[in-house]
């Protein structure tokens, strides 16, 4: 059983003449072990797209399965109980909390999800990979864009999530950079069992994927 199911979803935003629909019948799956990369322009659906499976919105209509489970059936805090053991988000934004220094932003992870958590070790070793571990001490505003974007990235791993989804992950990062992000989340896909899908640009990525998407104007096709 896929450990990720979308099923005929549709999203629609507004109302009457200015309704927008911006997912039209989406279908997909994702298994353990593989990555699935969705690629499309800006303004194509990716956002929402991945927001919808990971539980961060509601579809109109069509359903959401995580782990066996439905999203639609579960409780608001059933849905964040399961994001927080389950799945990893690397968002555009890159969510860091601005007053805390990147050490910090891994000790507040400790103190939200007490257990399951990469060791120190392995820790250790993912800054290091993304050439952020001198960086432990800096605040975000102190950062470049395309470092923060590795310590999200690092963050979004570092709770050991069954499923892994990011939004342009490498949107800010070098060709050299982008080799590293693209070996360490197929690595994660293949050696740790997860599911990682990634909505991007970014045609840099599509060596290391597993299945490649194609979304435009909110229909979803596979590639591969």
């Amino acid at each position: 059983m896929s450990v990720i199911e979308l099923k005929n979803i549709n999203k629609d935003f507004g109302k009457g003449i200015s309704k927008v629909q911006v997912l039209r019948n989406v279908n997909f799956q994702a298994d353990r072990g593989e990555l699935s990369l969705i690629l499309g322009p800006s303004g194509s659906g990716k956002s929402t797209f991945l927001t919808i499976a990971g539980g961060l919105q509601t579809p109109t209509s069509g359903t959401v399965t995580v782990e066996g489970q439905q999203l639609e059936q579960m409780t608001a805090k059933e849905r964040d109980e399961l994001r927080l053991n389950k799945i990893g988000f690397v968002l555009q934004s890159y969510n860091l909390l601005p007053y805390l220094n990147v050490g910090d932003q891994f000790a507040l992870v400790r103190k939200i999800k007490k257990n399951g958590n990469m060791t120190e070790e392995e820790l250790r070793v993912l800054l290091k990979e993304l050439g952020i571990e001198t960086l432990l001490k800096h605040y975000p505003d102190e950062m470049s864009g395309g470092q923060n974007q590795r310590v999200a990235i690092a963050r979004a791993l570092y709770p050991n999530p069954e499923i892994v989804l990011a939004d342009e992950p490498t949107a800010a990062l070098d060709s050299s950079r982008v080799e590293v992000v693209g070996e360490l989340l197929k690595q994660m896909a293949v050696q740790h069992n997860k599911a990682i899908v990634v909505v991007t640009h970014d045609l840099r990525l599509r060596n290391y994927a597993d299945h490649i998407y194609q979304i435009m104007d909110g229909k979803l096709s596979q590639e591969k």
